[in-house]
């Protein structure tokens, strides 16, 4: 019977990863969506070899962790006191107070206001407004300066509680929708779904020429769709 695998853990620049010997020919490295880092290492190779190659691998390491936890916006569940809320990217922890609906943000905090008898879907509803008003004002400044740029126009649009895409564009009306988790996210990734909305009025695939054209106006707009986690 083989020997059970043997695994523990090692910390590297603050980064706690999970260290498994086992029989493996290579050591190997995973960074997982919820930011846990394990490795896979032959049963060979030395605990002082295996930490100094970590040592070489750390920003590396860091920067996918980093990518995971911009693309992972979490939708509130019951919109309670210490919930965490993303505002154009940054987090903000919720703060629940009896009053009049309404939301604020201020010392890294988002201080939502409702009845005392509010449920979580009244809650919730708070703050979907909040944020179709954000997202929509953002969207009414930068619009225009994209259609200006492309010479791309749509004729209409709207901002939906969207959870399986980002945008989408009906090519032969013009009209276009927006998801209201945009307002989550940094305002770069606005800036994308935007473009890529109009480019299908022009290319209504995902092929070459519609990929050109996202580079003539955003050349790194790979590097958002990996933040967006945006299928393209």
């Amino acid at each position: 019977m083989p020997p059970k695998p043997e695994t523990y853990t090692v910390t590297i620049s603050g980064v706690p990863i999970e260290v498994t010997k086992k029989n493996v020919k290579r050591l190997s490295i995973r960074v997982h969506s919820d930011a846990r880092v394990t490795v896979s290492a032959p049963r060979r190779v030395s605990d002082s070899r295996i930490r100094a190659y970590l040592e070489t691998k750390i920003d590396w390491i860091q920067k996918q962790r980093g990518r995971f936890a911009a693309s992972r916006r979490p939708t509130l569940r019951d919109c309670v006191s210490g919930e965490v809320m993303y505002v154009w990217g940054e987090p903000y922890t919720l703060r629940v107070e009896c009053g009049a609906a309404g939301l604020t943000l201020a010392d890294g905090e988002a201080i939502l206001t409702a009845p005392e008898d509010s449920t979580a879907e009244s809650r919730r509803e708070i703050v979907n407004k909040w944020y179709c008003a954000l997202l929509a004002a953002e969207i009414e400044k930068r619009l225009p300066q994209w259609e200006t740029r492309t010479g791309l126009y749509c004729t209409a649009w709207q901002i939906r509680n969207m959870t399986s895409r980002w945008g989408s564009c009906t090519t032969n009306t013009g009209r276009m929708r927006f998801s209201l988790r945009l307002a989550e996210h940094p305002k770069g990734c606005l800036d994308y779904v935007l473009l890529h909305e109009l480019a299908h009025l022009k290319v209504p695939n995902h092929g070459p020429e519609f990929k050109a054209l996202l580079d003539s106006y955003m050349p790194d707009w790979r590097e958002v769709t990996k933040t967006l986690n945006y299928g393209t």
